[in-house]
């Protein structure tokens, strides 16, 4: 038993930079854009406050005043990229809060705009799973027949009970009714999860990752749970109320995680850290490098790579 010829990589997962090799033969960058949305669990629509761990700032461009508009924030992005590494081709992140989360004929503007950019292939749109009316999926199918598109389903866990804890607003038969509907026209799925929830065990991370494995999912992000300054999350670990993961059971957690995963599905983040003016714990995850050769390290230990028992259920 080996590690999957396709991947033409030296790690042990599926990383983006070798995806986007093997699908365009050249590198892609994702180019961030805040255009300017919310959430309903923000707006009152279905609640306030937002998700425990979201500090509700958005991006720095918003923190900074006036949006620029879409296009305007794309080219600043591309002059980055092309004076850094010398790219030319990106796809356009629509990142900040729900962005499936507004009238059809202006998400059409939004995405137009971006798609309308030299260099630009695609989009990758980050969004909620109540969030993806059927005439949104329809809109992105269209797009998808020409373009690289990719749904960013905020989920984190499948637990009904962490959900309501989070503040997420909406249920786990959302979620899978959304990535069905979405995977059905084509659209690529990546799902965001969190390792460390307050109250979670090893077996409902595990659940989370059974259902996954189960579902059209293209790519994930994992990241660790953290504390940041002016959220209840973030309230909660300074008076001692919940613990941030360590490390090691991070590291190890993540390696499940990922053997349990199909050899298909893109490992688009393994780590994260929060704002530096208000970022609080875990002190181990703002060092990036550390995290991910810790993760190298386990896998190297363990002798295993990603999906090296998804074939099994074990």
């Amino acid at each position: 038993m080996s590690k999957p010829s396709f991947w033409q990589n030296e790690k042990p997962y599926y990383d983006l930079k070798s995806y986007w090799r093997n699908v365009f033969g050249c590198k892609v960058y994702k180019l961030q854009i805040d255009a300017g949305f919310t959430c309903p669990n923000r707006d009152g629509k279905i609640g306030y406050g937002g998700c425990t761990y979201c500090d509700g700032r958005g991006s720095r461009l918003r923190q900074q005043g006036t949006l620029p508009s879409v296009s305007e924030q794309l080219q600043l992005g591309k002059r980055h990229y092309e004076k850094l590494r010398g790219a030319h081709r990106y796809v356009a992140y629509f990142q900040t809060f729900t962005n499936t989360y507004g009238p059809l004929s202006h998400l059409k503007a939004l995405y137009d705009e971006a798609l309308s950019e030299e260099g630009v292939i695609g989009l990758a749109i980050g969004t909620r799973p109540d969030c993806v009316p059927d005439e949104v999926l329809e809109l992105l199918q269209e797009y998808a027949r020409r373009h690289h598109i990719w749904l960013e389903f905020g989920l984190q866990t499948i637990n009904e009970q962490t959900l309501l804890s989070l503040n997420r607003g909406h249920t786990a038969a959302q979620f899978i009714d959304a990535a069905g509907g979405a995977g059905d026209r084509g659209i690529h799925i990546c799902v965001h999860l969190i390792v460390g929830l307050p109250g979670e065990s090893w077996d409902d991370v595990m659940e989370t990752t059974r259902v996954l494995a189960s579902l059209p999912i293209h790519g994930v992000k994992i990241h660790s749970l953290l504390a940041l300054r002016g959220t209840s999350m973030g309230l909660a670990f300074a008076k001692g109320e919940i613990a941030l993961m360590p490390l090691q059971d991070y590291v190890r957690t993540v390696c499940d995680i990922l053997e349990r995963l199909p050899p298909s599905v893109v490992v688009q983040r393994l780590t994260a850290d929060g704002y530096g003016d208000i970022f609080l714990g875990p002190s181990w995850a703002v060092n990036k490098l550390g995290v991910l050769n810790a993760i190298h390290d386990e896998f190297r230990r363990r002798g295993t790579w990603q999906s090296y028992r998804y074939a099994t259920g074990k």
